[in-house]
């Protein structure tokens, strides 16, 4: 059964004719496919073949392991998302579904694009990073507010090699629910430690961005300070 409508497909096709360059998107699945892998993967299938701008690369936990490791991918379903060759350090753990599958087709726009899209205050301040960030956002399906922070998450890591940013869906991932104590979505976890709920205007989470940086290179390292 196709997971998604004729005119969803119609509609999807117009906005992936404008897309710029190509998008490679490297998904991992596994042998005895988990039922969550099984959807992604068909979900994925259905997107790429509407633009052949699109590429898709179904890989094996397993068998790949080594691939696996190489873009730090720990758990399935994993969804990577290329610019090319390039890799942004965008990912999705799940199925990219519900209001989710809205950030999937937008972040396919913005990486065709090769341009994170964000304002120049933003910028600035993704500019004083100068150690890796890894940004987690645990999300469901079905909540309205997730994609916003995942969105935003996503053109971070596009915009600096060193961010990586990850959309978790806790359903399918509880026991990263239990581990985060999240109590409602979405919720921002950065470098495992600083935890913030809600959606944060791009600005504001770049902010604690630089934030959670300076507070763990300890006091007295605030190199970059404009």
């Amino acid at each position: 059964m196709p997971m998604m409508k004729d005119e969803d497909k119609k509609a999807l096709s117009g906005v992936f004719a404008k897309l710029q360059n190509e998008v490679k998107i490297v998904m991992f699945s596994q042998e005895h496919e988990c039922q969550y892998c099984v959807a992604t993967r068909e979900l994925l299938t259905e997107v790429a073949a509407l633009s052949d701008k699109i590429t898709l690369e179904v890989l094996d936990f397993v068998k790949d392991a080594e691939k696996a490791k190489e873009y730090g991918v720990d758990k399935i379903p994993a969804t990577i998302m290329l610019g090319g060759d390039t890799d942004y350090g965008i990912r999705f753990y799940g199925v990219p579904a519900g209001y989710e599958f809205a950030t999937l087709v937008q972040d396919i726009v913005q990486v065709s694009t090769r341009d994170a899209g964000l304002g120049d205050d933003v910028k600035m301040l993704l500019a004083q990073v100068d150690k890796p960030m890894h940004i987690q956002v645990l999300v469901s399906p079905t909540c309205p507010y997730c994609p916003k922070a995942v969105l935003a998450a996503h053109k971070f890591a596009m915009q600096s090699f060193l961010v990586r940013s990850d959309m978790v869906e806790i359903s399918e991932f509880p026991h990263l629910a239990v581990k985060y104590d999240v109590q409602g979505v979405p919720q921002i976890v950065v470098n495992e430690d600083v935890r913030i709920p809600g959606a944060l205007p791009e600005l504001d989470l770049a902010k604690v961005l630089v934030h959670t940086m300076m507070h763990e290179h300890g006091e007295g390292h605030h190199g970059h300070t404009h």
